[in-house]
C-alpha cells in the first residue's frame, strides 16, 4: 500500500510552488498558506497548497469559456 503523505515540509512545499522559503514562511505568516506546528515543526498540509493556488486563480464569469 503506497501512502499519501498529507504534510510537507517548509522546504518540500517551497520547492513545490517554486518559491523561496523565506517567501513561504511570508505567506504563512500572512495567513495565505495554512500551516501546522507539531511538536516544534512547522508543516504544510498539501490542501493549503491546493487552496493557496486556487486563490491565485481569477473568478471565472458566466459565460467564460477558461483558456
Amino acid at each position: 500500500m503506497t501512502a499519501t503523505r498529507l504534510l510537507l515540509t517548509v522546504p518540500e512545499a517551497a520547492r513545490a510552488l517554486a518559491i523561496s522559503r523565506s517567501k513561504l514562511y511570508e505567506l504563512i505568516g500572512s495567513g495565505a498558506v495554512r500551516s501546522v506546528k507539531i511538536d516544534g515543526s512547522r508543516r504544510v498540509p498539501v490542501g493549503a497548497l491546493d487552496a493557496y493556488l486556487a486563490s491565485l486563480m481569477p473568478a471565472e464569469k458566466p459565460g467564460e469559456v477558461a483558456a
